[in-house]
């Protein structure tokens, strides 16, 4: 038993976490094999925990209690071991894997942000809070994916980071009626000013489009299952992208728009037939 059965349950938690807060994301890392899917799995169980905190603890000390996280997590950190199950098997992805400190640092600096700052009104504002939220979490992966290959990461390291601006501005738009109306936010600079029309609609989806096309190159040069895994999640996320853009402003405000089962099943079999041709 001992402390090995504790990490290899820490794990079998994250994978948990996973699944049941985003199927999407729980089915592309299921692509991957044994140990880099579960690394994936600890990583999102981090970035998920600490989310929750800031986005759903309405009625607790978020403060206190993202303070705790970020107490806890740099216990684990320094000592491969937490009584949180969480952090522990983050941390030991961390030091599997060489995940660097400032990448984990930047992400707890942007969830802080989330409690006191409701505007960005600037895009280097709102470019500094997504590299915290989204891009650094790009990296954490890219160096699972990457496996000990430093000249390979640095290689793909700005794909990666546009790849994950590319999910959390989708995000912001799915989510744009919970985030003005439950969570008092408005991440995009463009609607500092003015309301969510069709013009700054069509500002915001071109940064992504631009997003999209820049993180492509970096996808194709994934290794072995991590190009299949990532291939399936930036196609989830482009039909997702594609289905906004086709909504009025009026439709997005009013509904979070979806992708529905059968259009996820045929993005997987034409992600599945990319990479067996060898397309991708």
């Amino acid at each position: 038993m001992g402390v090995d059965l504790y990490i290899n349950n820490s794990y079998k938690i994250s994978r948990l976490m996973t699944r049941e807060y985003s199927t999407s994301f729980y089915l592309a890392s299921s692509l991957l094999d044994k140990k880099r899917k579960e690394a994936i799995f600890a990583i999102y169980g981090f970035v998920r925990l600490a989310d929750e905190i800031v986005d759903s603890f309405h009625d607790f000390d978020k403060a206190f209690l993202l303070e705790k996280l970020n107490e806890d997590l740099d216990y684990a950190l320094k000592n491969k071991i937490s009584s949180n199950t969480i952090l522990t098997s983050f941390a030991d992805t961390v030091h599997k894997y060489n995940i660097e400190r400032k990448h984990i640092d930047a992400f707890m600096k942007s969830m802080k942000s989330d409690l006191t700052k409701s505007e960005y009104k600037t895009n280097e504002d709102l470019e500094q809070y997504i590299y915290g939220s989204a891009d650094v979490v790009g990296l954490m992966c890219l160096k699972v994916f990457c496996l000990g290959d430093e000249l390979l990461y640095r290689e793909l390291e700005y794909s990666a980071q546009k790849l994950g601006s590319a999910f959390q501005k989708v995000n912001f738009l799915r989510d744009l009626r919970e985030d003005l109306q439950s969570l008092g936010r408005t991440y995009f600079p463009e609607l500092a000013q003015r309301n969510f029309d069709l013009e700054s609609k069509k500002i915001i989806e071109a940064s992504i489009e631009k997003d999209f096309q820049e993180s492509w190159v970096g996808v194709k040069q994934l290794p072995g299952r991590s190009k299949l895994a990532v291939a399936l999640a930036f196609f989830y996320y482009k039909s997702l992208f594609l289905k906004i853009q086709k909504h009025t402003p009026e439709k997005v405000l009013s509904k979070r728009i979806r992708i529905s089962n059968i259009r996820k099943y045929l993005i997987i079999i034409k992600v599945a037939l990319l990479y067996k041709t060898r397309a991708i």
